[in-house]
């Protein structure tokens, strides 16, 4: 039996679209409405959801309509991709152990939203790539597998970013191949 994946992402959604041209996706999960993460899963023909957190009560309550849909499409393995909201009790506790997080930066060096900024910023002659289970923490889950990227001498910021997204592109399949795989 194979396992269902959803993914969460927030904005233009490259991640998703190179899982979901590797791997059957139930469906995409968008916090923010209007983004393009949502015309590529309209584009390869993938459900998609998209709903904000302002409009609910609480962030529990948010969490709790996503843990239903997740349930109603009995989802077995959610990877967040691009997904900028920090994942909460409500989430976690009915989900953990099944959501991982593909991070551009070799955790724990430049945890949070502006890792290759960052990375960039301090100078670094190489940063990476990680793709890590999703605890309460931010970045701080157990790693499940890194890659180095060099930053070469001839490197502009946007060159480094590229190239740390190309190292993406291929761990991450990699990681959810072997993911659903296992027993």
């Amino acid at each position: 039996m194979s396992k269902k994946i959803a993914v969460f992402a927030s904005g233009n959604g490259s991640n998703f679209q190179v899982i979901a041209e590797q791997f059957p996706v139930a469906f995409v999960f968008s916090d923010h409405r209007g983004v393009y993460v949502l015309e590529r899963a309209k584009n390869l023909d993938v459900k998609s959801y998209a709903f904000e957190l302002k409009e609910f009560a609480s962030k529990a309550a948010y969490e709790q309509a996503i843990v239903d849909l997740l349930d109603r499409h009995q989802i077995d393995l959610i990877c967040l991709a691009g997904y900028m909201k920090i994942v909460g009790s409500t989430l976690l506790a009915a989900y953990q152990g099944r959501i991982i997080n593909i991070h551009p930066a070799y955790l724990p060096e430049f945890p949070g939203a502006h890792a290759i900024e960052d990375a960039w910023n301090a100078g670094v002659n190489q940063s990476g790539v990680t793709i890590h289970w999703v605890d309460s923490g931010v970045d701080t889950g157990k790693i499940i597998k890194q890659v180095r990227v060099p930053r070469l001498p001839d490197d502009t910021i946007e060159s480094f970013e590229e190239r740390i997204h190309k190292h993406e592109y291929q761990l991450y399949p990699r990681v959810i191949k072997e993911l659903i795989n296992k027993n």
